[in-house]
């Protein structure tokens, strides 16, 4: 392996552990426990489009939204998630859960499992919405 190539992988690395850093920060400031972040990291790092994802939006602050599961970006899954988060505001005790890391958070843990089964999610974003219609709670 010539100099080069060794700097490129230790490149590699060394961003790798910085994603790695940056989910446990993540996960300890949205109140997960200690093991969330390494079982959700492991997930991350099997998803090539995951992972591209994460990495922009670490570096930029907002989504690259270049990959998609059946159609939907990662931006699509937060505002099917925030959507969930107006009907939460009706029920005060459940706020604190809802903060900007926990709907990152579980916004890459939609996406990656929607890579294993599409359908279920992709029928819960066409069908259920927020508190933005009369009846609804």
């Amino acid at each position: 392996m010539g100099m080069e190539e060794r700097t490129k992988e230790e490149q590699l690395q060394a961003a790798l552990r910085t994603l790695e850093d940056y989910v446990r920060v993540l996960s300890e400031r949205a109140g997960e426990p200690e093991d969330y972040a390494g079982k959700l990291w492991a997930r991350i790092r099997e998803s090539q489009g995951v992972l591209q994802e994460l990495a922009y939006y670490h570096d930029y602050g907002k989504f690259l939204c270049r990959y998609q599961v059946a159609g939907y970006t990662l931006a699509d899954i937060l505002v099917w998630q925030v959507d969930h988060f107006k009907a939460y505001m009706d029920r005060p005790m459940d706020m604190n859960r809802y903060r900007q890391e926990r709907l990152l958070l579980d916004s890459l843990d939609v996406m990656l499992r929607m890579e294993e089964d599409p359908s279920v999610f992709v029928e819960k974003m066409r069908s259920e919405t927020g508190t933005d219609f009369v009846g609804k709670y």
